[in-house]
């Protein structure tokens, strides 16, 4: 395993066979047990395959992976292994291995935002002058694929830090000029990276973000 490897990030289906749903661990089918459905489903499905991603670049077999992942946290790896992603929408589920701690984050392209409400009320001003002064507010299209553009990058930003949308949203400047993030309290300017897959917007945030490799995309 080479902990200076370039992130990996995998985009997949949620629906699995019953062979991918043994891969997890003991305690991962206790809290399965737990939970109500449709999220048990949701949850066992996406650690199932976060394990046989994460065997890829551990070079392990999926059930060592030492993954710790209670439901409605983030997962994430004993020291030394690398660090984790996740973030799934729809039947769709977006994962990212690192040497770095990352953070991810995926939504449909079709998802209609109320974008300048949105930008108005959790945007910084810098960042609401450049998308209403620009380009982007001549189409409503153009203002929410912007807009849409943001939050993903913003979502992956926080989850990079292992913080909230509640503490930390309205700190996130994102320059759509530049494409680079910027937290305003602190300073922090995180590598980022985004691309559209398909019916999908992805974006991963951390150190090396720049290099990350997309490896099995959804069609």
């Amino acid at each position: 395993m080479s902990l200076e490897a370039a992130p990996q990030v995998w985009l997949v289906s949620l629906e699995t066979t019953a062979d991918v749903l043994e891969q997890l661990a003991p305690q991962e089918r206790r809290w399965c047990a737990a939970l109500p459905e449709p999220r048990r489903s949701r949850y066992a499905a996406s650690r199932a395959l976060l394990r046989a991603q994460l065997a890829v670049p551990l070079r392990c077999d999926p059930a060592a992976v030492p993954l710790h992942s209670p439901p409605g946290e983030a997962p994430r790896l004993e020291a030394g292994y690398g660090w984790t992603g996740i973030s799934h929408s729809g039947d769709a589920l977006l994962t990212a291995w690192s040497s770095r701690p990352i953070g991810v984050d995926l939504e449909p392209l079709s998802r209609r935002l109320a974008a300048v409400a949105l930008l108005q009320r959790h945007f910084p001003a810098a960042e609401r002058r450049q998308l209403l002064d620009g380009p982007w507010s001549r189409d409503p299209r153009s203002l929410q694929r912007a807009v849409l553009t943001s939050w993903v990058h913003k979502e992956a930003a926080i989850k990079w830090r292992r913080s909230s949308l509640a503490v930390e949203l309205r700190h996130w400047c994102y320059d759509h000029c530049r494409r680079e993030l910027r937290q305003l309290v602190d300073g922090a300017a995180p590598p980022c990276w985004s691309r559209q897959q398909g019916e999908w917007l992805l974006a991963v945030v951390g150190e090396g973000a720049q290099r990350a490799r997309l490896v099995e995309p959804m069609p």
